[in-house]
């Protein structure tokens, strides 16, 4: 059994570690190891808080803590800072903040809570859950206060479950808007490119892809093509460097950390924490080019150094098959570290069988896509390896993929594949390959993207019974004709109809699948990142399995075990859950 001793677990060099600390002060190893540089003058110095990653988390805790008057240092493993962040889409999901307000949405924390806990249910405390809802919108406010970042609403982005009590249909979520990169100064080139880079020549918000996307078939998506162009001149002519979603985030928070002069030391990684005789943490070893350095945080150590879902071992020992590192929209450097070495001093872990699931294209081995549009634009159905549909295909994506996990399997693979026509690669935006333009020779020959001239042929080429899809399309087209799908009312939830076509009628969701050729889109279980962790309280402070508190090690965003339960209440519910519990550490640190 494991003992609460938080180095009980550990290896011996560790132990030997432990024994550097003595009584107030804390051992640091010899100065001659390391060559004079600026590594060296950072990690020279004792600070209160050392904040381990530099995603929205991370660099949020940061901001607060400088702010509250404690000498802060960010370390961050990869040589480039923004993490998963800079990847993302940027959308945050804090309910009842003042840019809503300011925008007429009405809310409340009452109806909120009541919301989440819904969502939420017994996956996460409701006192974590409570203390998210009422210090989630001071967050955003600090933010604003404290760096050059401003947000505006995700219009008419509903949360995931618009129908139950709380929830808003017309969408709660919010993004950064457009940061201008000359404000990061030589810190710009170290900021970790986008998921998808914007293609050149438009400035294109998250609030923006579901325009985007039907700009070939609606006024409205062309107009907002030509505000994106616009966008971009506008920032040309002033001689800006635009930066929206995530991009935006990173690097506005890692311009606030810059005014506030607290470091971020690139290229450093964690290899254990230090404690005290009682058992508090009050430092780390950092490991950098120069080599391993004993690192002084006084007041405590904040874990945000994101999941694990790049580290297959780990995956494979806690998550259902099939899984794979490829298919994952998650930073190179997440391999889990921040949780090995929070459970090696005791922390408890919960939900590592769990991840921000969603359905993806394998395009390329190097290339995931992470289908949000796609799977619920009218055209399109998902089937599994009997030619089945199993799910309401414009779901919220986790629930897809929970969907996905339980079809039938052919040995280690599960055979999933989205079916569409010609029609909808005439109308609809595909990644980045526009309506009507021919897909990449890429995709087809990675297996991921599959043609033929019919259904029959289409079905033989991707081992499926020829019978059985036939007859599964024609039973969509039927519903698809009449505007109700019968086996999983798809379209009838406000956020089905969000990434649907507002031209299709009378179910803006379905359209029958019948003129060729046919495509098949190979989908997998991918993922935005893992979400299981180290156990945190409402005040983000890491528990035991016994429920007590590891005194001085505090956690936020993905290597923590979310509040959100194994759900998913909105757009931003990574980012939000992340950047305010990360404030929250900062400020249980200050308060202590």
């Amino acid at each position: 059994m494991k003992k609460s001793y938080p180095f009980s677990n550990l290896h011996r060099r560790s132990l030997i570690k432990a024994a550097l600390s003595a009584g107030a002060g804390m051992a640091t190893l010899p100065k001659t190891i390391f060559a004079a540089n600026d590594t060296k003058e950072i990690l020279d110095q004792d600070y209160d808080v050392v904040v381990v990653g530099s995603g929205a988390a991370g660099m949020t805790a940061a901001l607060r803590a400088s702010k509250r008057g404690l000498k802060t240092l960010v370390v961050e493993k990869s040589k480039l800072y923004g993490g998963s962040t800079a990847r993302s889409g940027g959308g945050i999901w804090i309910r009842n903040n003042t840019i809503n307000q300011e925008a007429g949405i009405k809310d409340s924390q009452e109806e909120a809570l009541a919301y989440l806990n819904l969502v939420a249910g017994t996956g996460s405390s409701f006192e974590k859950q409570k203390a998210y809802i009422q210090q989630g919108p001071e967050m955003i406010s600090f933010v604003m206060e404290n760096s050059p970042l401003k947000f505006r609403t995700m219009e008419g982005y509903p949360d995931y479950y618009p129908e139950l009590y709380g929830g808003k249909a017309e969408g709660a979520s919010i993004e950064p808007e457009e940061f201008d990169g000359r404000a990061l100064g030589k810190e710009l080139k170290n900021l970790n490119p986008a998921y998808i880079k914007t293609p050149e020549g438009v400035v294109v918000y998250g609030g923006d892809y579901k325009w985007m996307t039907l700009a070939s078939v609606s006024i409205r998506g062309a107009a907002r093509a030509a505000t994106a162009i616009s966008r971009y001149l506008a920032a040309k002519i002033r001689g800006r460097k635009p930066l929206t979603m995530g991009q935006a985030l990173a690097g506005g928070l890692r311009a606030g950390l810059l005014k506030a002069d607290v470091p971020v030391l690139l290229g450093a990684s964690i290899s254990d924490l230090s404690a005290d005789r009682d058992g508090r943490i009050n430092g780390l070893f950092v490991e950098t080019k120069d080599g391993l350095r004993l690192v002084k945080a006084s007041k405590g150590v904040i874990m945000a150094s994101g999941g694990f879902e790049k580290n297959l071992k780990m995956r494979q020992q806690y998550q259902k098959a099939p899984v794979d590192t490829s298919w994952t929209l998650g930073a190179e450097t997440n391999t889990g570290d921040g949780i090995r070495i929070g459970e090696a001093v005791g922390a408890d872990l919960k939900l590592m069988d769990d991840a921000w699931w969603g359905p993806t294209i394998p395009l390329t081995k190097e290339s995931p896509y992470f289908c949000l549009s796609e799977r619920s634009l009218p055209g399109s159905i998902i089937v599994n390896s009997k030619a089945k549909r199993f799910v309401n295909e414009s779901s919220p994506y986790h629930d897809v993929v929970n969907a996905m996990y339980e079809q039938p399997k052919q040995g280690d693979e599960l055979p999933i594949w989205m079916i569409a026509d010609q029609r909808y690669r005439n109308r609809y935006l595909l990644r980045d390959v526009p309506a009507l333009l021919p897909l990449p020779k890429e995709w087809y020959e990675s297996g991921a993207v599959v043609k033929a001239d019919s259904l029959a042929e289409l079905a033989e080429k991707i081992g499926l019974a020829t019978e059985d899809l036939i007859d599964t399309v024609s039973t969509f087209n039927n519903y698809a004709e009449n505007g109700v799908d019968e086996d999983y009312q798809r379209g009838e939830s406000a956020y089905d109809q969000y990434y649907a076509d507002p031209n299709v009628k009378p179910n803006v969701s379905l359209y029958p699948i019948e003129n060729g050729p046919y495509f098949a889109f190979r989908m997998v279980p991918g993922d935005l990142g893992t979400k299981g962790g180290l156990e945190t309280d409402e005040h983000s402070r890491v528990l035991r399995p016994n429920g007590s508190v590891i005194e001085g090690l505090y956690a936020a965003g993905n290597v923590s075990a979310p509040v959100m339960g194994r759900s998913y209440a909105g757009a931003g519910s990574t980012l939000g859950p992340a950047m305010a519990f990360g404030y929250i550490a900062a400020d249980h640190i200050a308060d202590s």
